[in-house]
């Protein structure tokens, strides 16, 4: 389920690209989907700031990631699915919800409500990367999810605040890593991604932290291959 293209207004395509990589060699045949809705506002990516007067469309900018191949998020059922993604980006916050700008008082657009209430009623597996746990943290009471790190540790971690309004959204937090600590764990894709098997809810930090790209991409790829296992085929 993607929410645009970019990553200060969208979806993170790097997230997205990775993600679809590893379903790719997962074995996975995929579906994209995104809000037939106005984005919130428009940003200039090479400045940074809001293009004034400028609109776009959810669905429609998030079909350049598709290229193409993307339906409505309106359409999405679980009887079609054995399992939903959500990759991250500012987008993640500004459209598929009010993050943003509301923080823990946050609205949850409808669709994306239903996706993650059907899937968890259904229990089939969801996966969220970066900042869309918060989705999960909204929706599903009590959810366990990841973020990375609960502090900014000297801004490796620059959104680690997100992780106390997880909190606050009623779901339980839990500090994951997007690089191999030592000693390694014998399971070492749970150092990357948590699991809650319980509510069948993976996730992993991916840009919520500074570091090189193969290690988002690794990362990405354990919250994918848990995503995978937990559906049984």
């Amino acid at each position: 389920v993607l929410s645009g293209c970019g990553v200060y207004d969208g979806t993170e395509i790097h997230e997205a690209s990775a993600i679809l990589v590893h379903l790719s060699r997962g074995g996975a045949e995929v579906q994209m989907y995104a809000p037939d809705v106005p984005q919130m506002h428009v940003i200039d990516h090479s400045k940074g700031q809001p293009a004034e007067a400028e609109s776009r469309n959810v669905l429609v900018e998030s079909a350049r990631i598709a290229r193409g191949k993307i339906a409505s998020l309106a359409k999405l059922t679980t009887a079609d699915h054995d399992a939903v993604i959500f990759p991250g980006g500012f987008g993640a916050a500004k459209n598929l919800s009010t993050f943003a700008v509301d923080g823990k008082d946050c609205k949850v657009n409808r669709e994306v409500e239903r996706v993650l209430k059907d899937f968890h009623k259904a229990g089939k597996p969801i996966g969220l990367c970066c900042i869309s746990p918060v989705l999960a943290a909204k929706v599903l009471s009590g959810a366990e999810v990841t973020v990375g790190h609960e502090e900014e540790e000297g801004g490796k971690w620059p959104y680690a605040g997100t992780a106390g309004a997880i909190k606050e959204l009623g779901g339980k937090h839990c500090v994951k890593e997007v690089t191999i600590s030592f000693p390694v764990n014998f399971h070492v894709e749970r150092q990357f991604a948590h699991v809650d098997t319980k509510n069948k809810v993976v996730t992993t930090p991916a840009f919520m932290c500074e570091t090189e790209l193969h290690n988002i991409f690794d990362g990405i790829g354990a919250m994918v291959k848990n995503v995978l296992k937990l559906t049984g085929k």
